[in-house]
């Protein structure tokens, strides 16, 4: 059985007799795993073994663990620090914020491996406008050429712990004020402004290889009429033939507010699905997963099979031998100065 087109997430700490059932449905293909489903890691590592062992090839196991303000699993991981300040010690010490840039994606990507979650959905490549309060300090910088430097040395550091990088939010989410979890924001700038600043650390880490992307929810009006990720003009035009990007695209949660403009739930996955993405991901309502899982119907995609296949987990690591490691120890103590204790809440 191959890896379906939709990614959807589980009730808690611990799988049902009707959550096994949906999961082996042929048109899933992973799991988004929230704070609710994180209670210690060795409950964390018994329910991604669970998961990975319902089907073969095993369904893809993802979180939002970003660090700062964004990271599901705290009590017994490493607190990452918001990778805003990274980008303000790249101001006085190019070096060393590139370093600790690499060492952050390396840490929380070898944290996660060490309980069997396949990916990340990191980096935030998105520019800090200082208007945006979803995004703010998820962002490194407000300078596209830092952005793209710091994400670049990030994404290295994941590479290296076995872990696909995706960065988001296609073609940028910092500019808009309003956030897209509750309300359908548009972006009034024209495409040169965008392309010359906010597609810039998108288009130089595609070059340098990104295995995924996220686009945003939000509807750039003067270019298209659609949100980014139900655009066949961003993610064909732009991304696929004119950035040369041949990973993966997740649309974001169609659960959003800035996904309704694309009508019911299995309307919304049929226009992802359309627009370009490969997989789509239906969060936090499990009656709409089920819509779009009783609904939707697409034709088997040899390209789309192949581009997923290359976002499982890589370097199969225990805690025990991570732990064991230097560069655990000694990446812990480079960070540890920066630790982030606001929590942003956009899960359950």
């Amino acid at each position: 059985m191959s890896l379906g087109p939709v990614m959807l997430d589980v009730a808690s700490t611990e799988l049902t007799d009707d959550e096994r059932a949906v999961l082996k449905h042929p048109l899933v293909g992973g799991v988004i795993l929230f704070s609710r489903n994180y209670d210690s890691p060795e409950q964390l590592l018994a329910l991604t073994n669970e998961i990975h062992a319902l089907r073969t090839p095993h369904l893809l196991i993802a979180v939002d663990h970003e660090g700062g303000r964004v990271q599901r699993f705290r009590d017994g991981f490493s607190i990452l620090p918001a990778v805003r300040k990274i980008g303000t010690i790249f101001d006085r010490d190019k070096a060393q914020a590139r370093k600790m840039a690499r060492e952050h994606g390396w840490l929380m990507a070898s944290e996660l491996r060490a309980m069997d979650v396949d990916f990340s959905f990191a980096p935030v490549l998105d520019l800090d406008y200082s208007s945006s309060e979803i995004i703010g300090d998820r962002a490194f910088h407000s300078d596209p050429e830092i952005v793209a430097d710091l994400g670049f040395y990030y994404a290295q550091g994941m590479h290296e712990a076995g872990m696909a990088a995706t960065g988001k939010h296609f073609p940028g989410h910092g500019y808009v004020v309003a956030d897209s979890h509750v309300a359908i924001p548009e972006d009034e700038r024209d495409f040169d402004s965008i392309r010359h600043r906010d597609m810039v650390p998108f288009a130089r880490l595609v070059n340098n290889g990104l295995s995924a992307i996220m686009p945003a929810h939000i509807i750039y009006k003067h270019i298209d009429k659609r949100p980014a990720g139900f655009s066949e003009y961003w993610l064909q035009e732009i991304l696929r033939k004119q950035l040369g990007f041949q990973g993966v695209i997740f649309s974001d949660d169609l659960s959003m507010e800035g996904a309704s403009v694309a009508g019911s739930y299995p309307e919304r996955a049929r226009a992802a699905m359309a627009a370009g993405c490969d997989m789509v991901l239906v969060c936090n309502n499990p009656s709409a997963a089920k819509d779009v899982l009783d609904n939707l119907q697409v034709d088997s995609n040899p390209v789309s099979h192949a581009r997923l296949a290359r976002m499982h987990g890589r370097h199969a690591i225990t805690p025990a031998q991570l732990h064991r490691n230097p560069r655990w120890q000694q990446a812990r103590t480079l960070l540890s100065s920066m630790d982030e204790e606001q929590t942003l809440d956009l899960n359950f």
